[in-house]
């Protein structure tokens, strides 16, 4: 079943934080290399950080942002905005993928230039080491909260990684081939495969912001709600759900016999609530609709989809 573990908000900040501070230590490395090498795929590492480090000051806004409680005038939160975030981000990491591309076209037009491959070699490694444990951390961290926010900025730091695995595979067959057009080969090859990361970012972003329901998530509910009114020997439509960056919203109708009291219905519906709310722990918030059965197809105009 679907239960989200806890992850707190410190533990998301400070990884946050952490993915800020690597940011721009990597980012200064790599200009650093790139200036050196004059390599372009050192150059599409840089420049792919450079968009990198304003993404994740967008993703640290925006987790401080998404933890906001409900106010007068944002009735339902704020965590909305983790997919604003996500989108941001993937944006960012297609705009890296053009850089990159420009700059291997540039490269073959103008000639290929490289010397210092050895030092080249040796920060992206170290980079590519650094990113790897912060990337899977992030999507770890991301996954406990439920946060798709933490989780593009992990796939994001993964991407950095692909990049300089690139990097280093060119790099490695120019100093042993001395064919320098492994140099922009290798370039187009990192900028397609981030650009293919960015688009799948947005898509999930835009899906998240048009409310898109989860496939699985829904599975689990509907078998879970299936057997809690058969237990009671009830029934339910009208269900829908929603998952809003950290919240999952629940409704539905629940249809009871003409004859409980309201003081029945509603603790029958109140035990069936908490059954859903416990599945999505911590951040399940579930609403129903009692009805009786006499109106059950009783359509209110109001709830029409």
């Amino acid at each position: 079943m679907q239960t989200w573990q806890v992850a707190s908000y410190d533990d998301q900040k400070r990884m946050m934080n952490l993915s800020l501070a690597a940011a721009v230590l990597l980012l200064g490395a790599k200009v650093t290399a790139a200036v050196i090498t004059q390599s372009s795929a050192v150059y599409s590492d840089a420049a792919e950080s450079v968009v990198h480090l304003l993404a994740v000051g967008f993703a640290a806004w925006a987790l401080r942002m998404a933890n906001k409680p409900a106010d007068e005038t944002h009735h339902f939160g704020h965590d909305k905005v983790a997919f604003l975030s996500a989108g941001f981000e993937g944006a960012m990491i297609s705009a890296a993928a053009v850089l990159i591309l420009y700059e291997a076209v540039r490269q073959v037009v103008f000639g290929v230039s490289i010397s210092h491959i050895a030092f080249g070699a040796s920060i992206t490694a170290a980079a590519a080491m650094i990113n790897l444990i912060l990337g899977l951390c992030l999507i770890n961290i991301g996954k406990k909260s439920g946060s798709p926010l933490l989780r593009a900025n992990g796939i994001h730091v993964l991407t950095d990684v692909w990049s300089s695995v690139a990097v280093l595979v060119a790099l490695a067959l120019i100093y042993k081939t001395k064919w320098v057009w492994w140099d922009p080969i290798a370039a187009v090859i990192a900028a397609l495969n981030i650009l293919r990361v960015g688009f799948k970012l947005i898509r999930e972003s835009l899906g998240g912001l048009l409310d898109e329901a989860d496939p699985k998530v829904e599975r689990e509910i509907r078998h879970l709600l299936d057997r809690e009114v058969k237990q009671r020997g009830l029934s339910y439509h009208n269900f829908r759900h929603r998952h809003s960056g950290r919240t999952h919203w629940v409704e539905f109708h629940l249809v009871l016999d003409d004859a409980l009291t309201v003081g029945q219905a509603h603790e029958a519906a109140t035990e069936i609530e908490a059954s859903v709310a416990e599945l999505l722990h911590p951040d399940g918030r579930v609403i129903s609709h009692l009805e009786p059965k006499s109106a059950e197809n009783h359509a209110e105009r109001w709830e029409e989809r």
